[in-house]
Parts: C-alpha cells; structure tokens; sequence
C-alpha cells in the first residue's frame, strides 16, 4: 500500500499546453525571428514578474518604451494572452481524474498571474476539481522559494514526506525536494505514470 496521501500539480506545462510560441507563431512570419523575440524581449523571465503579481498594464508599458520597435507585438502578449493555451495535455488530466475517483486529496500549486488565472480557471473543468489550489499571484510568491510550498503545507495540512510534487520546470521540482516531497520532474504523461505507479499509486 502506497504511503502517498497527497499529490500536487503543477498546471502550466503540466496539466495544461501553455505555450508563448503558440500564439507567437501567428504573428511572426519567421521561426528564428520569434525565438529572438522570446529570448530577448518578452521572455520567461519578465513574464514571471507577472506571476508573482506585478499588473500586466505596467509591464507592458514598461517594456514597450524600452523596446518601441516591438510595441505592437509586446501588446499582443498579454492582449491574446489566451491563445497560448493550447488545450489540456490529455494524458495528464487521466491521470488527475483517476487519482480524483479513487478518492486521492490533490492540490494545485502555480506560477500564474492573478490576472490571467481566473481565465483557464473558467476554461478547463478540471480546474475545479483540486480539493485547494495555491496561485503564486494572489500569494506575491514565486517557485522555487520555498515560502510559497509552505504556503500550501500550512493552509492545506499537506504534509511533504507522504505527497507527491509534480512540475515541469526542475528548480520547481528541486525545491520541493527539498523540502521532503516526492517531486517528479514532468517531461511527459506516460513518464509521470511511471513514476507515480514506482510510488504504489495506481493510475
């Protein structure tokens, strides 16, 4: 019998293909053009600050003046940001909804702006189905500070050393180690189905 009386996803990346390049690829004509562009000028980084809670007006803004040449397409980011969604990852919410019927306590714990969140949330009816859910915006926290994972042990009672801790960033993962979860670093559905079954679970 598995001593596993938790799981906690992640969402983007791993319950949901959310992708910058999806909506990108719309608007630029050339591949190298829009991987520049993500590098350079919106990239992981800057939209982390939006996840851990600054407005996307003022990111925006701020970034259109220090690049004016892509001021059209920085305002695409956030003003479609929608179409970086590009559906469930089907595998994965298997897996959520077998752990859910066999009646498995599951948390959701994310890097996702305050502003955008609600959007998926209305989106996808998994959403709804996580027993609590912990939003690095509405937190001001950030994976992988640790202060945000203990965020979800204290509000929730989750205790680390019998949960499993699912991302697909590794740092993400790598902090929840260490803080005594099983952590899986998500590379694909039937991967984490591996593991999760090597933990006694049965999905």
């Amino acid at each position: 019998m598995s001593k596993i009386k938790t799981v906690v996803f992640d969402i983007g990346g791993v319950l949901i293909d959310w992708n910058p390049r999806h909506l990108f690829r719309k608007i630029f004509d050339k591949e190298e053009e829009m991987e520049w562009f993500l590098a350079n000028v919106c990239t992981y980084e800057w939209n982390l600050q939006q996840d851990g809670g600054k407005l996307f007006s003022v990111a925006t803004a701020e970034l259109q003046e220090k690049y004016p040449e892509y001021s059209d397409k920085i305002g695409l980011y956030y003003g479609r940001w929608e179409e970086m969604l590009d559906g469930e990852i089907k595998g994965t919410v298997e897996i959520f909804r077998r752990l859910k019927s066999a009646g498995m306590p599951l948390y959701a714990l994310s890097n996702w702006s305050h502003e955008a969140f609600p959007v998926a949330y209305g989106k996808y009816d998994f959403m709804k189905e996580f027993d609590g859910l912990v939003v690095s915006g509405y937190e001001k926290l950030l994976k992988p500070d640790h202060a945000i994972y203990r965020v979800l042990m204290q509000r929730y009672g989750v205790n680390p050393e019998e949960a499993v801790y699912i991302d697909d960033n590794k740092p993400n993962a790598d902090a929840a180690a260490e803080l005594g979860f099983h952590a899986v670093h998500f590379t694909s559905p039937e991967q984490l189905r591996t593991e999760l079954r090597s933990l006694g679970l049965e999905v």
